[in-house]
C-alpha cells in the first residue's frame, strides 16, 4: 500500500487500512494554479481594405474569446472567499495575478463581475449567472480529464475527502470495504478541519465524494451553508450520537438528569472554527448563555476534559474508550444525533469508482 502526506491550509491525513491490491494515497486535495491573461479583446475601430476596384470592405466582428478554464477557477475562487487576498491564499498565487485575471474576464465578457466594496468583493447578477456556468464548466472539465486518464491506465481512482474529526475512526472500515469490493481501484484520502474547503472540493470536482457530519433533512440542515450555486447528493450512512462529557469529579458526575438551563456557569470545550460539526451542535444544545473555550480539535478537547478545564460534546465514537476506562464521564443531558452523510455530485453517481464507494461506504 502506498501511502502519500501533503499539507496544505488546515488538510490534515486520515488513518487508513489498506487491503491487498488496493493502494491508498493520503493527503491534501491539488488545487489548480495559473490565471492566464486569455486572448486580447478587439482593437477599437474598424479595418478596412481596399476590395475588387478599390472598395472599402468592412472587417467582420471580432469573435468573442473563449472562456478560459484558469481564470474560470480563479474567478470562483474570488466569489467563494470575498478576498483576492484570501482567493490568492486558496490558489497559491500572487493577489496582483489574481485581480489580473479577474479583470481580464470581465473585460472579455464586457460586464462587472465584481461590486469592489471596502470590505471585500461581492458578485453582481452577471456574476451570480457565471457562478452557476462556471462550476459546470470546471466540473465537466474535471471529468474529462479523469475519464481520459482513467481510459489511459488499467488502474482507476476515487478521490474521497473527510473531516478531521471522523477522519480516524470512520475512513478505515470504508477503505476495507471498498478494498474488498474492488482491489483495482487506487484511494486517495484528503482530510480537513475545514467544513466549507471540503464540500468546495466536492463541488469543484476536487474530490469525488466527502463524509461530514450533518443533521436534518437538507445538506446544511445543522447550520452551515453548502458551496453558493452548488449542487449535491447525499446519503445518510449511521447515526452519529453525540455525548457531553466532563472529567470524573466535576459536581454534575452523579446527577440523575441534567436540563440545559443548568450548565450556566459551566465552560464548554468547542473547535477554534466557528462552523464546527460539535460548535453547532453544541450552539443548539445549550444556546448562547455558557461560557465557550476554543480548544482545537476533538483531541485537545478531549484531553481538557479529562483534566477538568471544561465540559464537551463530542461524538460516542471519539470518547467510548475514555468512558469505559473511567477517565470521562456522561453526564445526563440529552444530546442531539447527527447523521454521517456522504455527498457527491451527481455527475459522479454513474462514475464507477464512486458508485464502487457509495456501495462500500453504506454497506
Amino acid at each position: 500500500m502506498e501511502k502519500r502526506s501533503a499539507a496544505a491550509g488546515r488538510a490534515g491525513t486520515a488513518g487508513t487500512a489498506g487491503t491487498a491490491g488496493m493502494r491508498t494515497r493520503v493527503g491534501a486535495a491539488r488545487t489548480g494554479t495559473g490565471t492566464g491573461a486569455g486572448p486580447a479583446v478587439g482593437a477599437a475601430g474598424a479595418d478596412r481594405s481596399a476590395g475588387a476596384g478599390g472598395t472599402p470592405v468592412p472587417a467582420q466582428p471580432a469573435a468573442a474569446p473563449p472562456l478560459d478554464l484558469r481564470q474560470l477557477r480563479t474567478f470562483e475562487a474570488v466569489a467563494g472567499t470575498g478576498s483576492v487576498t484570501d482567493a490568492a491564499v486558496r490558489l497559491g498565487l500572487a493577489p496582483s495575478s489574481v485581480s489580473q485575471a479577474v479583470r481580464t474576464l470581465e473585460v472579455a465578457l464586457g460586464v462587472e463581475l465584481f461590486d469592489r466594496r471596502p470590505r471585500g468583493m461581492r458578485v453582481t447578477a452577471a456574476g451570480e449567472r457565471l457562478l452557476v456556468w462556471s462550476r459546470r464548466l470546471l466540473e465537466q472539465a474535471e471529468q474529462a480529464r479523469r475519464e481520459v486518464v482513467d481510459a489511459g491506465r488499467e488502474r482507476t481512482a476515487v478521490r474521497l475527502g473527510a473531516l478531521e474529526s471522523i477522519a480516524a475512526a470512520i475512513v478505515p472500515g470504508i477503505l476495507q470495504r471498498l478494498g474488498a469490493r474492488r482491489p483495482d481501484l487506487d484511494v486517495e484520502v484528503t482530510s480537513q478541519a475545514d467544513r466549507s474547503a471540503l464540500l468546495a472540493s466536492v463541488a469543484a470536482g476536487e474530490l469525488d465524494a466527502a463524509l461530514v457530519l450533518d443533521a436534518g433533512d437538507s445538506l446544511g440542515g445543522l447550520g452551515f451553508a453548502p458551496p453558493a450555486g452548488a449542487e449535491l447528493e447525499f446519503l445518510d450512512l449511521e447515526p452519529v450520537p453525540l455525548v457531553l462529557v466532563a472529567a470524573p469529579g466535576h459536581r454534575y458526575a452523579r446527577a440523575d438528569r441534567l436540563a440545559p438551563s443548568d450548565l450556566r456557569g459551566e465552560r464548554l470545550l468547542v473547535n477554534v472554527h466557528s462552523s464546527c460539526s460539535f460548535a453547532l451542535a453544541t450552539g443548539r444544545l445549550c444556546g448562547p448563555g455558557v461560557e465557550r473555550v476554543h480548544a482545537g480539535s476533538v483531541a485537545v478537547m478531549r484531553a481538557w476534559a479529562r483534566r477538568g478545564v471544561g465540559l464537551a460534546l463530542l461524538p460516542s465514537f471519539a470518547v467510548a474508550d475514555d468512558l469505559a476506562a473511567g477517565t470521562l464521564t456522561a453526564l445526563p443531558l440529552p444530546a442531539p444525533t447527527l447523521h454521517l452523510r456522504l455527498t457527491w455530485p451527481p455527475s459522479r453517481t454513474t462514475h464507477p469508482p464512486t458508485r464502487a464507494l457509495l456501495y462500500a461506504a453504506s454497506a
